[in-house]
Order: structure tokens, then sequence, then C-alpha cells
């Protein structure tokens, strides 16, 4: 029943451009070497992109640390070649592994390059917070509800509230279990929050009262009370953007993406 909140929009976690990917087996590069194993070097650019990797995530710079890494690349390096002495890489369907691994490196580093090549600047997130504020409104609802399959159930409901059967005792047999055990209980939100025919009923009603005839929504049949209203404060700018930053951001790639596609040559 429930379209979220824009303005409540949850960090969007774009995996190609945070999630760390091992790259498929590549030609090691020339240079310094961190440590050789049966002869193989393991080359520094694959001791930074692995350390870069633990930072990322929180890790600090320490000498325990370090010789963690070395270790791990070691490691690693001797299951590579046992893998290799068995002819593992040279199987299709590993090699088709390594190629995806491969493009996902790729793919997140062009991305990761593309979106700060091209900032959002602060002039267009406002502008974008100050959408959200005026179609949210400036008035938040508690409110109840129950919701049913039948219009008969919802209305056989209503007439027992009009009888003085407590909305909270009948809200026990609704089906929408995220709000049945409360009472029908759905908190405090922005008529937006909500399908427009829930929405428009709410708006209607006055405190206390709940909707005579049922409101039909995709969900069901729903007898709604309204408990409350009060202004609605919505979050600061500062504070939702980074949220309105990462939303910019993903929306851009998204939008890239589409462009390629169209512009690409594909049989």
């Amino acid at each position: 029943m429930h379209t979220p909140s824009r303005l409540a929009v949850a960090l969007l976690a774009a995996s190609l451009l945070s999630a760390p990917v091992l790259a498929a087996d590549a030609p090691a590069a020339k240079g310094k070497a961190v440590a050789t194993v049966n002869g193989q070097a393991i080359p520094q650019n694959l001791y930074d992109a692995f350390a870069a990797e633990q930072k990322a995530q929180g890790a600090q710079e320490t000498q325990e640390l370090q010789n963690a890494i070395k270790e791990e690349l070691v490691r690693r390096e001797i299951l590579t070649q046992e893998a290799k002495k068995k002819g593992l890489d040279k199987k299709p369907e590993i090699q088709g592994q390594m190629e995806l691994a491969r493009q996902a490196v790729l793919i997140r580093a062009f991305l990761a390059d593309y979106v700060r090549a091209n900032p959002i600047n602060d002039a267009a997130l406002k502008k974008e917070y100050d959408a959200i504020k005026s179609q949210l409104g400036d008035t938040e609802y508690k409110a109840r509800h129950i919701l049913v399959d039948k219009e008969e159930e919802a209305k056989a409901i209503i007439a027992k509230l009009d009888k003085g059967e407590p909305f909270a005792e009948l809200a026990k047999q609704s089906k929408d279990p995220g709000s049945k055990a409360n009472g029908g209980e759905l908190g405090w939100s922005s008529p937006k929050s909500y399908v427009p025919p829930f929405a428009d009923a709410l708006q209607k009603l006055k405190k206390g009262q709940y909707t005579k005839d049922p409101v039909k929504t995709e969900f069901g049949f729903h007898v709604i009370q309204l408990e409350e209203t009060r202004p609605l404060n919505p979050p600061p700018f500062e504070q939702v953007k980074p949220q309105l930053q990462q939303r910019a951001s993903q929306q851009q790639v998204e939008q890239l993406i589409k462009d390629l596609r169209a512009k690409a040559q594909v049989k």
C-alpha cells in the first residue's frame, strides 16, 4: 500500500561502482615484485589493488595489514598455480567466469571515472530537494487501516465500528501483516506515501473519523481511520544531500547506459 518516500530513499548501492571484484587472470605488470612464488612474481600493482580494497572497508595501514596482504597474495598465487597445473584455466566455463570478472573490473572503473568527470552540483540537488518537498505537502497524517479482500468484509467491519467496537481489535482480521499486530497502526506519513485512492480518502477525514465506505486499491478494500495530523517538517537539505547525490549519480549512470545501448550496433 505504501510507495517509497523520495526524501527517505535509501542509499542506492551501485554494486559496479563499489563492490570489490577480483580481477581475472591477467599478465603481471613489470616492476617491483612484493614476493616470488615458485619463480612467479607477485607484482606491486596487485598488492596495491588488494590493499586499496581493504582500506575501503575500513582497514588501517599497519605493518600487520601489510604482512597479512602479502601472505594472502602468496597463498592465492600458490593455489592459482595448482589450478593451472590441473588445466582448470583451460576449461570453457572457468574462462567464462574469468572474463566476467575482467569485465566487472573494467565496468566499475569506467563508471567511477564517468561519475567523477561529471559531478552533480549543489544547485541541481537543491532543485530536486525543493521539488520533493513541494510534492510531499505540508501535513503528515497518523492513520490506522484494516485491509481485507472483499468489499462485503470491509462493510461488515464498518458496521461493527458504527456499533462502537474498537478499531484496534477489528484490525486483527486485517491481511496487512505489517500493521495488524499494532491495531492497524501505520505511523506518521505524508499522503504521497500512499497510493492515490487511500491518500485521497485519508485527507478527507477529520481527527478520529473513519471511512464510512470501503476504499478500494490494488491491494484490496481498506477501512481507514485518521488519528492525528501535524505539520510536515522534512529533514534539512544538508542532511539528505548524500542520499540525493547517490540517487542522482545512479540515475546519471542509468542514462549513460541507455544512451550507449541506443548507439550500439547489436545484431
